[in-house]
């Protein structure tokens, strides 16, 4: 199965695996390259509000920001520098990286870098609880509206499918394990401060909100039919 224009097709309204031509030629491409776009902007916005929050990290913004305070980069550069490193761990693992997977990697820390930039934490814990819940209620839509674009997962959720496929534990083992390990790494870098109550918050509701909204957002698409 090379090219989707060389066999017989049908729609499929569920996500599917595709290669990275297969991705590009299964229709709607305009729309999907948009909501690919604007789904990677609105996670590096939340990422940016959850930090101006400070109220607690997601478990790989903590190691994001662990890695800043030992490193002369900017948060930006840590996020797409560790994102190219999990993405060589790929290798191993025979995962197969996409279009999405790229501009997953480069637009999100360019874009958080660029919110921090133009933003700064309020001093009113009001305003820094609204932060943290807009930022944890955005990444949900991000994520939604970037998977649903099916043109490839991102760096960290196929480090995840692949230890999935390759150990044989559930996703939601791998899913924790890995968050609990970079938590605990960004916790050792850069301090218990990186914990708080919005880290368990975006540990609880994140998973179920992008479920919630991945079907609205769903792009149907052509799969070969075998």
């Amino acid at each position: 199965m090379t090219y989707l224009r060389n066999h017989a097709m049908k729609t499929s309204s569920e996500l599917i695996q595709l290669g990275p031509l297969e991705q590009l030629l299964a229709g709607r491409i305009v729309r999907r390259l948009i909501q690919l776009a604007a789904g990677l902007v609105i996670y590096g916005l939340s990422m940016a509000m959850m930090i101006r929050g400070n109220l607690g990290l997601a478990p790989w913004d903590a190691l994001h920001i662990g890695v800043t305070r030992h490193l002369p980069l900017s948060f930006g550069a840590v996020v797409v520098g560790i994102s190219v490193v999990v993405l060589l761990l790929w290798l191993p693992l025979r995962e197969i990286p996409g279009l999405g997977t790229v501009a997953n990697a480069l637009i999100i820390g360019t874009v958080a870098e660029l919110a921090l930039q133009y933003s700064d934490s309020p001093a009113n814990i009001a305003e820094r609880i609204a932060l943290t819940f807009g930022g944890i209620l955005l990444c949900g839509v991000g994520s939604a509206m970037y998977i649903g674009a099916q043109l490839g997962r991102g760096p960290r959720d196929g480090l995840m499918t692949g230890l999935h496929r390759v150990t044989g534990y559930s996703l939601r083992a791998v899913r924790t394990a890995l968050e609990i390990s970079v938590l605990a790494i960004g916790i050792a870098l850069g301090g218990t401060a990186l914990f708080g109550p919005g880290t368990v918050l975006f540990a609880l509701c994140i998973g179920p909100l992008t479920q919630a909204m991945l079907p609205r957002m769903l792009v149907t698409l052509e799969r070969p039919v075998s």
